[in-house]
């Protein structure tokens, strides 16, 4: 399926590994112009070798008024922002009373200014041409919230919401807001959080998830990239699970 995004600037954040870099990886093979951003140099350029005509930008996520400075750079070297990945690593995780008052102020940095004010940034751009997508790479938490991730249920639900006000109001200016919500996709973070241990990590995969194995990056880049297509024009406001069935809501 042709997705129309031939020569379209996209900017991926969180994209020197895992779900990030997939969607890059998934973007570039459509025939978009992909800038990458990350906060070591050396992890972005590396990934951005792995993507045909990626660029690398360092940029850390906690980092509010670095998000000018990175759409700033992107327009300078490929040109306007067209589509937009707003990817975040996750916070960490454990009891949801044990999160000092400061480590709440980083996860909100991260998780929903960094996000906004990417947008505010490059919203002009695509309302001038007419034109834009952005999507937001979230969690299943968001409908089913993880007990030991407290700040990622929160946080990560917030900017739902936002992406959902914004939706409406951009929807005339042909921008798009949407929302994929991972599952047990198979990325060094869910390993992390299910103990180091791969094998522990399919084997839950396979007793918890409907499908009865653990999700591809490339499965939940496809459904990334769609969102980002021509094709998606008349889809905004949404989140779309890529979980194989784990989720029990309706």
């Amino acid at each position: 399926m042709d997705l129309g995004i031939d020569g379209r600037i996209a900017l991926v954040t969180g994209a020197s590994k895992g779900l990030g870099l997939g969607i890059a990886k998934a973007l570039a093979a459509e025939g978009a112009r992909v800038a990458m951003a990350s906060r070591s140099q050396e992890r972005i350029e590396a990934a951005a070798a792995e993507v045909p005509g990626g660029r690398g930008f360092v940029h850390d996520n906690a980092d509010v008024d670095g998000a000018d400075r990175l759409i700033g750079a992107v327009h300078d070297e490929l040109g306007p922002v067209e589509i937009l990945v707003v990817n975040t690593g996750g916070p960490p995780a454990g009891d949801p009373l044990s999160f000092t008052r400061e480590q709440w102020e980083a996860a909100y940095r991260s998780l929903v200014l960094t996000p906004m004010a990417l947008i505010e940034r490059a919203a002009p751009a695509m309302r001038e041409r007419g034109w834009g997508r952005i999507v937001n790479v979230s969690s299943y938490a968001v409908r089913e919230p993880i007990p030991y991730l407290m700040l990622s249920n929160a946080h990560r639900s917030a900017t739902l919401a936002a992406f959902k006000t914004l939706a409406r109001q951009l929807a005339g200016d042909g921008i798009t807001l949407n929302t994929v919500l991972a599952g047990m996709i198979a990325t060094d973070r869910l390993i992390e959080l299910g103990g180091g241990s791969r094998e522990t990590v399919e084997e839950n995969a396979h007793e918890q998830v409907p499908a009865g194995r653990l999700g591809r990056v490339e499965e939940f880049a496809a459904a990334a990239a769609f969102l980002c297509s021509d094709a998606a024009s008349y889809v905004t406001g949404a989140a779309l699970a890529v979980d194989g069935g784990l989720l029990r809501s309706a």
